[in-house]
């Protein structure tokens, strides 16, 4: 079956906490190999949250620094570095379907997944595309700053990273889900990690963002990201049900909140 014949729904952009977000994206991957609708989902990070990638240690972070910002932390399923999701200058976006439709190669399942990003960013006027070439990382536990891969960093016109995006398998569905800057937070960015040797300067060198590039608001970008999703997917507008979402607010608890997830990488459900 292609892509374009499966029962798709589309979740606007959302604000909830983290580990919220990362539960509904597991969810979203049972409910997909249960034989329910893929989904395409924009969302937000309410409070903003530190995300770690799969294997990275929780030490790497200051702790204290994010307590005194009220900022979250919790772990992705995906690997790669950690990301630092402010309410504002962070996009989230997530896509959840059957692995069975998707390529085996995972070169090709990135490209076809990033078809809308690249419509987004063309609908705003952003000439964005995949890093030519690999590139040495500034400062590697960082996603942002860590060395570019050509299967799924996404860099502006000066070359600059713009979106970084990973994929997981989980129960027969494939999750990718990613981060589009729209407008830097240098400061909390650096300020999350215990040793960060990176200036700001250095950061605004290596890192863009959508108001670097294009005169719009974050509405507008959003906005521009959800239709590049509906119309990429031709999913129709729908929501969580019910048990979707009891059974996030549970999965956050019991896992994406929990310090034997967060700190020990161990999944206790």
């Amino acid at each position: 079956m292609a892509l374009s014949e499966l029962e798709w729904r589309f979740i606007g952009e959302e604000s909830r906490p983290g580990a919220v977000q990362m539960a509904l994206d597991e969810i979203a991957a049972e409910t997909a190999a249960a034989g329910g609708p893929a989904t395409v989902h924009v969302y937000r990070w309410t409070p903003g949250t530190v995300s770690l990638g799969y294997s990275q240690p929780r030490d790497i972070l200051d702790l204290d620094f994010c307590e005194r910002a009220g900022i979250d932390v919790t772990r992705r399923q995906t690997g790669g570095g950690t990301i630092y999701h402010d309410d504002w200058g962070d996009i989230s976006y997530s896509i959840v379907a059957p692995a069975a439709e998707l390529p085996g190669d995972l070169m090709e399942s990135y490209q076809l997944l990033c078809e809308p990003l690249f419509s987004a960013f063309a609908q705003l006027r952003v000439d964005a595309r995949f890093v030519d070439e690999e590139r040495a990382a500034v400062f590697e536990p960082a996603c942002y700053l860590r060395d570019l891969h050509p299967a799924h960093d996404v860099v502006g016109p000066d070359g600059r990273k713009l979106s970084g995006n990973a994929q997981y398998r989980q129960r027969e569905a494939v999750v990718q889900h990613g981060s589009i800057t729209f407008e830097r937070a240098t400061d909390a960015h650096l300020g999350i990690f215990a040793d960060c040797p990176v200036s700001a300067a250095d950061f605004r060198d290596r890192v863009g963002a959508i108001t670097d590039y294009a005169d719009c608001s974050r509405d507008e970008a959003v906005s521009a990201i959800e239709d590049a999703l509906r119309e990429w997917s031709g999913a129709e507008a729908g929501g969580w049900s019910d048990d979707e979402l009891e059974r996030a607010q549970a999965r956050a608890r019991e896992k994406f909140a929990n310090e034997t997830w967060v700190e020990g990488r161990r999944d206790p459900t």
